[in-house]
């Protein structure tokens, strides 16, 4: 979209037109400095035009994709240029993908910037990916108990028949060690399966799971704090209680764990209200988030993408298996957990929706 300045702020109906995309659109000068902006701009930079208009495009915005450089390189060529997915990092820290062209006036000496945001479409396509993997990881463990279950089973009946011939008691303590680990064993691969049951729901508040669950975490850890921030106004909600506690505890866990017991340790629950929000594909008018975040080290780069799969931890004699059931559980009421991490920061957040759908 080639737009000159005239156009952007002097005829009253075009600068109407540009107000009211949905495409941010900055106009720079010659000095890089931005001299327009409109209120997609504004809304994608979290910053007032008023406020934008005189700054350094350096100072509202920067990138480790080299966003600054392709500018110039943009007014160098004179010609357009366009980058895709860039990571641009906003004025109050705000990290946002974005498509973006960069189009150089040449009668103007500006140059013209549209910048798309991604990150919605991104997500949706990452939730997308995590039901399907979902999906395919519990037909292949299915599979998989099926064929461990039927021999554990066998082992632990030949294991009972030989007790029963044994005189000795030394000898049964090894029949014995054999059914406890066909016992284990045969647990473990039930709690892969994860819940068997259907949600029995009835109208509870969010808040009432995470009290339990953070009265839970602040017995088992002394050294740990425990932070809160609700949102008084959230409405009641159709779930299963005690299915839920079982997934926030899962995730609040591994959250404890991360923090490894250290003393400036740092839980935090918090409770708010999205809007507009998509599911699998589905909208939702409201949907109701609650992080669990912490201060620990981070979610190490090499299990993130298969953070959901079963077997996949980062502590030592860890299942892995409490994100599956987690995600599998808040699966069940329609809703979805993501996360992000940086060292110092984990969040997980679960997406719940507000309308109860039969």
């Amino acid at each position: 979209m080639l737009v000159a300045k005239e156009h952007l702020v002097n005829k009253p109906m075009n600068e109407s037109v540009i107000e009211n995309l949905s495409t941010a659109i900055i106009l720079l000068n010659q000095n890089l400095e931005i001299v327009f902006s409109n209120q997609a701009a504004e809304t994608l930079l979290m910053e007032s035009s008023a406020k934008m208009r005189g700054e350094s495009i350096a100072k509202m915005i920067s990138s480790e994709d080299g966003f600054l450089n392709r500018i110039r390189e943009a007014r160098s060529l004179e010609r357009p240029l366009t980058a895709r997915q860039i990571g641009l990092i906003t004025n109050n820290g705000t990290v946002i993908t974005v498509d973006a062209t960069i189009t150089p006036l040449l009668d103007q000496a500006e140059i013209l910037i549209e910048l798309i945001s991604i990150d919605r479409y991104l997500r949706i396509d990452r939730d997308a990916a995590i039901k399907e993997h979902h999906g395919v990881t519990k037909q292949v463990v299915k599979g998989l108990a099926h064929e461990i279950k039927n021999p554990l089973g066998g082992i632990k009946g030949s294991a009972q028949l030989l007790a029963k011939e044994l005189l000795g008691p030394t000898l049964k303590e090894y029949t014995s060690i054999i059914i406890e680990e066909t016992d284990r064993l045969t647990g473990l691969v039930d709690r892969m399966l994860g819940p068997n049951t259907l949600p029995v729901k009835s109208k509870k508040s969010i808040h009432e799971i995470i009290e339990r669950v953070a009265k839970l975490l602040e017995m088992e850890s002394a050294n740990c704090s425990i932070a809160r921030d609700y949102d008084p106004s959230l409405p009641e909600i159709e779930i299963d209680h005690e299915l839920l506690v079982q997934a926030m505890l899962n995730i609040a866990k591994n959250a404890l764990q991360a923090l490894d017991n250290k003393n400036s340790g740092e839980i935090k629950f918090k409770t708010r209200v999205e809007r507009q929000f998509t599911i699998s594909g589905e909208r939702h008018r409201f949907v109701i988030r609650v992080d669990i975040s912490d201060n620990g080290p981070g979610i190490p780069n090499e299990i993130r993408e298969h953070l959901f799969y079963p077997m996949i931890s980062k502590r030592v004699g860890g299942t892995g298996l409490g994100l599956t059931f987690a995600q599998s559980i808040v699966g069940q009421h329609g809703g979805i957990i993501e996360f992000e991490s940086i060292p110092g920061e984990t969040i997980f957040k679960v997406f719940l929706p507000l309308e109860h759908k039969s």
